[in-house]
């Protein structure tokens, strides 16, 4: 069944009591940066405050330290054991992060530094995890890239270890009656992945960014989210102020007008749909693809009207195994994928292990900085057979379906590059191979590096963060990491440009595509395919078909030709009236 675009699950309209409650005050309206699109209403329910740091205190002469020691074990094991549980009824994008949590609480660097302050210093158990977990996170810290971000996870585990120690209530989303609007600070990747969208129906953080994980969870799970507020911004949110959220705009409204509510619920009654058939107003088609994990979500992309998958993130399929899978495992986990579209494009993306995809069977998780180190294909020049076995695992997988397999490597960066892989996996039977463009090079030498790859997409995500040498989970650097950047956009632009004369497709796959108004833009630059969330879907066709390609071609050129991200952003949605009409 084709999926449907803005509907009543995804608004919330606050009751007559609360109009009253807010019918005596002025709206105001705030700002941040939308990172999932929608428009929502509803109460404010503030995070839970976190954890409060234990005082330092010591054991009696007389306590059993071996018997405390063992109390720590015991939580850290309690800890782990509660995310798995939440992790196995997850799905791919939650699963993966609730996983990366819980081996953080099983890490014995954690538990045995905290063990050693109870028997050293003797210290309570919760001061001995505060402190353990301070050291910790500054020794992450001093590493960089990836390293750096776990601290998050750090913090994370400790709060969690530490209030079952102390018998406080576990630190995470607030449990109501009523669907609400969550403001914190931030949110740890375990508690984003645990939002449930029948009660939270938006978010709001004074932290984080446009591409960080709580971001990209957001847009999976259909969910209004804002980010990077600043605390002047949720300092001013209370618990129970109704707040109307616009996702697409970074717009807060507190205290709505009963009109802007009104209108906002209309807006979220259109039902939308996507048949299937992506196109610009003027016929050209545009193939609207799907990201996925695994084969739920393959089938749920599936059902949303997908042409076929534009991204399939193999390395779900090993991110909580600690060895590499068998390649008989491979194959039962792609079939799945394949066996969702048959007679489709499904576009794979060999293992993209690193940076903030670690696997303890084929990374170094003491690499300085790993954002620029040996991940993604990179990891051939010391481990060639991880790749070899994978390649043997789709072919066969794609024998045993009737998927049209391409598959593509990450972080191609040299013609050689490009040669390599794409020989390697022909040389497995798999006839149509391609390149990840997320590297500059690769983007600037796209002439040559399509001597070889037959396509290419674009990972917008890195590729920003790439162009603009700004981390793409860091906050106060989230003005930087969007696409709408002329920099990236004129990147995306030589790309298109390098595969026209030999006819090669680019698509994108990266979080642009599911930017309804960067959608026209990125199929102006000559863009063929948009791979997005299955949720994105309707909206991006919605606005695809409202204008020609010619159209998009002029859009394109005002937006590589604007001087800021924020300029070419607005001069697009200027010339897109219907993102109003729509609600977007």
């Amino acid at each position: 069944m084709p999926q449907a675009g803005h509907n009543e699950e995804r608004f919330h309209i606050a009751s007559d009591e609360e109009h009253r409650m807010s019918s005596s005050t002025i709206p105001t309206t705030l700002a941040g940066i939308g990172v999932s699109p929608g428009l929502v209403a509803g109460p404010v329910a503030r995070m839970a405050p976190p954890i409060p740091e234990p005082e330092i205190a010591t054991l009696a002469s007389d306590v059993d330290l071996d018997q405390e020691c063992q109390r720590i074990a015991d939580a850290a094991q309690r800890v782990k054991k509660g995310l798995e549980l939440s992790a196995a009824e997850a799905k791919a994008e939650a699963r993966t992060l609730l996983e990366t949590t819980a081996q953080m609480a099983a890490d014995p660097t954690l538990t045995s530094s905290a063990q050693a302050m109870v028997r050293e210093r003797r210290l309570v158990p919760a001061r001995a995890v505060w402190e353990a977990a301070g050291t910790l996170a500054s020794m992450l810290e001093s590493l960089g890239g990836y390293m750096a971000e776990r601290t998050r996870d750090v913090a994370d585990v400790r709060d969690r270890i530490v209030a079952v120690l102390t018998d406080s209530p576990m630190p995470g989303i607030p449990t109501l009656p009523e669907p609400f609007v969550l403001v914190a600070a931030d949110l740890a990747p375990a508690d984003t992945a645990l939002l449930d969208p029948e009660k939270v129906v938006a978010f709001i953080t004074s932290e984080g960014g446009p591409t960080s994980h709580t971001a990209i969870l957001a847009r999976a799970l259909g969910m209004p989210a804002i980010v990077g507020t600043g605390e002047e911004v949720t300092d001013a949110l209370s618990d129970g102020d109704i707040v109307l959220v616009d996702g697409t705009k970074g717009a807060i409204t507190l205290n709505p007008s009963e009109d802007a509510l009104r209108r906002a619920k209309e807006l979220a009654s259109r039902v939308r749909v996507f048949n299937g058939d992506g196109a610009t107003k003027d016929g050209r088609e545009v193939q609207l693809l799907a990201n996925v994990g695994d084969a739920a979500g393959a089938r749920t992309a599936a059902e949303a009207g997908a042409m076929g998958v534009g991204l399939f993130r193999t390395e779900f399929c090993f991110l909580d195994q600690p060895d590499e899978p068998t390649i008989e495992a491979q194959v039962e986990a792609y079939t799945g994928v394949l066996e969702a579209f048959p007679g489709k494009k499904v576009v794979v993306r060999t293992l993209d292990a690193g940076a903030d995809k670690p696997l303890p069977f084929l990374t170094d998780a003491t690499e300085a900085n790993p954002a620029l180190g040996v991940r993604a294909y990179r990891t051939t020049r010391r481990d060639p057979d991880v790749l070899d076995h994978q390649l043997e695992a789709l072919a066969k997988a794609e024998a045993a379906t009737q998927a049209k397999v391409w598959v593509m490597a990450p972080m191609i960066s040299t013609a050689e590059e490009a040669k390599a892989f794409t020989e390697q996996a022909r040389s497995y039977g798999l006839a149509t191979a391609g390149m990840m463009i997320e590297v500059p090079s690769a983007a600037l030498m796209a002439d040559k590096l399509f001597e070889h790859a037959e396509f290419a997409s674009v990972g917008t995500n890195d590729l920003t963060q790439y162009v603009m040498a700004a981390d793409r989970l860091l906050s106060s650097l989230a003005d930087l990491s969007t696409a709408w950047q002329p920099a990236v956009l004129r990147l995306i632009q030589q790309a298109c440009q390098g595969a026209e004369p030999k006819g090669r497709p680019v698509g994108v796959c990266g979080e642009a595509a599911a930017d309804p108004a960067l959608a026209t833009v990125l199929v102006g630059l000559g863009v063929a395919s948009l791979s997005m969330t299955a949720r994105a879907l309707p909206d991006v066709d919605a606005v695809l078909k409202s204008v020609t390609f010619e159209e998009c071609q002029e859009l394109a050129r005002i937006a590589v030709d604007s001087p800021t991200a924020e300029d070419a952003r607005e001069a697009v949605r200027s010339k897109l009236p219907i993102l109003e009409e729509l609600g977007l």
